[in-house]
């Protein structure tokens, strides 16, 4: 009798063993994927994107002029320097980066409202940023 109550107190100990390392494991794998989902979400770089791409093509000075603003707006709100955008303005030989990471202001005054110009993307493909807008090309028409 004495041996079989022996069999049972190791038998619960085993069990219990098994049930914390189980538990650890259990809190290890989802606090590494918390570690290793840093990344955007699809949708999520889908509607970071969305703020831009909607003003590609061919468009009006007054359009780029809210291109301008929504990129600025978003420059200031990011801490990653990753997901900021920088804007390049080619007009006839001459190409300038009129927005940058730290631009606190919108250069408007270097869009005429009744000129047309060509808005283009290119989206970073290293880093934080993979398949982000990187940096956005204006070319006056």
């Amino acid at each position: 009798m004495e041996n079989a109550s022996k069999a049972l107190i190791i038998a619960g100990a085993i069990l219990l063993a098994i049930l914390i390392i189980s538990l650890g494991i259990l809190i290890y794998n989802q606090a590494a994927g918390v570690v290793n989902n840093n990344a955007m979400s699809d949708v999520e770089r889908q509607n970071f994107n969305t703020k831009f791409t909607q003003y590609e093509g061919t468009q009006r000075g007054t359009t780029v002029r809210s291109l301008l603003q929504a990129v600025l707006s978003n420059n200031l709100s990011q801490d990653d320097n990753d997901r900021k955008v920088v804007v390049s303005l080619k007009d006839g030989s001459k190409t300038e980066n009129i927005i940058t990471e730290s631009s606190t202001s919108a250069p408007t005054d270097k869009i005429s409202t009744g000129a047309t110009y060509k808005i283009s993307f290119t989206y970073g493909s290293s880093g934080g940023n993979t398949g982000l807008v990187d940096t956005i090309s204006i070319v006056k028409q």
